[in-house]
């Protein structure tokens, strides 16, 4: 089921990028937060953040409104305590909670331009450390292709956690091919 969720994901960060968005919200898994650190470490994204069904306020544009003279730093603390209250995970809020990704665009153009799955649920792609190696020097192994193209990242699902593929070939660690990002 997972694979499922991290297809839907794929889609929705590609669809979002190509539609121009600068912010979107994907469902809290420990995988959506793995991957989405992981793109936001190679460049793919410039923010990833907790939130619930609405955005943080600190990613949303400053309001266009004049302070009063007396409340300068003492109205920023009170906003902060309120944005604590509203983040407490309880029970009841636990499933609303959100992964608030900012996107990113170089000279007008999405940085993640493509996003797909690898392993599917039906057909799940396991791969040695030594093909992995092939993999991140443009050799084909099996049914998955070389990374070839300018920062084309690949993500495995390892033992130790999600990681980069050439990460993977570094550290000789083998895994389940996830989805491949450029």
């Amino acid at each position: 089921m997972s694979l499922v969720n991290l297809s839907h994901v794929c889609s929705h960060l590609q669809n979002a990028s190509l539609a121009r968005l600068g912010l979107t919200s994907i469902p809290l898994t420990k995988m959506h937060l793995s991957v989405s650190l992981l793109l936001q470490k190679q460049g793919f994204l410039s923010t990833v953040d907790l939130g619930g069904p609405s955005p943080p306020q600190k990613l949303l544009p400053p309001a266009h409104h004049e302070e009063l003279p007396g409340e300068g730093p003492a109205s920023t603390a009170h906003s902060a305590q309120v944005v604590e209250e509203e983040s407490e995970v309880t029970q009841a809020n636990r499933a609303s909670r959100r992964l608030w990704l900012g996107l990113k665009y170089w000279d007008g153009e999405p940085v993640l331009r493509k996003m797909g799955m690898v392993s599917k649920p039906t057909r799940r792609i396991w791969l040695s450390s030594h093909d992995i190696e092939k993999i991140v020097r443009g050799k084909q192994a099996g049914y998955v292709r070389g990374l070839t193209r300018i920062g084309e990242c690949l993500f495995v699902s390892t033992d130790k956690g999600i990681m980069e593929a050439r990460e993977c070939a570094e550290r000789k660690i083998g895994g389940m091919m996830l989805c491949r990002v450029w």
